[in-house]
């Protein structure tokens, strides 16, 4: 398992380095920070030619590069273009809320798909079944844009109407997040909506997948010679098939885990969060090369590394796959 781990974290360098250069060759061939400023009226052309110094942007794209390597490794992924702002203190602190986002929407997808996958199995064609296939198929169709604005629309009109404000719509870095009791309940009335949004999608997926699966397996052989030899019916669904239907969602939600990073973009936006998806955008509007570069590499090693995990998973989970 060990050596199965260290040789796949070898592989994944020089996955890592290929992609970073073509990234970097994309962005900086696209994208040029200092446009807008070079549009102003009776700009000084001594500061932009310096900014442009200073920032290595007047080389070719393998010696900005290099530079951009060096910098990633040695400084923290250096500082911002324009106000030449540390970029990984403001990435942490963006982390923190998107990883509060992921991990909510992640445990409330897990909770929710697979009790209405596991039911929807076991009570196959039935009306709670057919429910639960429409709901599903609903989610899938469902845009996340679409889905946060109508929600934002919903519950903006009831704090209008009665004056009840149930949850915020937006301007979680607006409000003073206290300590203690005060933090908790602020940060869950911030980012229940959020959290249902970029779960919605997820559930619909997750339960249909979870129901073919358990349909796969308390349909093979050795569950009817379970219930032959007696056992009840809760035994039977919860301790033999329930766990060998787990694994594949159980690798799924591994793999998903590192995209969601990439899939909070349109939701983060939509609510105002201060965190990576809007820093993203943010970055991508102004024409930070490397806040760009920043984000795409956190978000390219979580997608490489939950990868390896869905791997490990799915090794202790399954003892028929052997890890070497």
């Amino acid at each position: 398992m060990v050596t199965y781990i260290i040789r796949r974290l070898l592989y994944s360098i020089p996955v890592l380095f290929v992609s970073s250069f073509l990234i970097f060759t994309f962005v900086a061939t696209t994208t040029d920070p200092l446009e807008a400023a070079k549009m102003q009226p009776n700009v000084n052309k001594a500061a932009i030619a310096l900014v442009q110094k200073e920032n290595h942007l007047d080389k070719p794209i393998i010696e900005r590069y290099g530079y951009w390597v060096q910098d990633a490794f040695t400084h923290d992924f250096g500082k911002t273009i324009l106000g030449s702002r540390p970029i990984l203190p403001d990435m942490l602190n963006r982390l923190k809320v998107t990883l509060q986002l992921i991990i909510a929407a992640e445990v409330l997808t897990l909770l929710l798909a697979i009790a209405v996958g596991v039911y929807s199995a076991v009570r196959q064609y039935s009306i709670f079944d057919y429910s639960m296939t429409t709901l599903s198929f609903l989610g899938l169709a469902i845009p996340v844009f679409w889905l946060g604005l109508i929600l934002q629309i919903i519950f903006v009109n009831i704090f209008n109407k009665w004056g009840v404000r149930i949850f915020y719509t937006s301007g979680l870095d607006n409000v003073d997040p206290g300590t203690g009791l005060h933090f908790l309940i602020q940060r869950i009335q911030h980012l229940v909506l959020p959290v249902f949004t970029l779960a919605t999608i997820s559930i619909a997926g997750y339960s249909r997948f979870m129901r073919a699966s358990m349909l796969e397996v308390i349909n093979a052989d050795y569950i009817r010679t379970a219930r032959a030899k007696g056992l009840i019916e809760r035994r039977v669904v919860l301790k033999h098939a329930f766990r060998n239907a787990l694994i594949p969602l159980m690798t799924l939600a591994a793999i998903d885990f590192g995209t969601l990073f990439g899939g909070t973009v349109i939701t983060e936006t939509v609510y105002g969060l201060p965190g990576m998806g809007r820093y993203f955008i943010d970055a991508l509007s102004g024409g930070e090369t490397y806040v760009i570069m920043a984000w795409l590499m956190v978000t390219s090693v979580m997608v490489v590394f939950f990868n390896l995990v869905a791997d490990v998973v799915l090794g202790f989970l399954d003892p028929r796959i052997r890890l070497d």
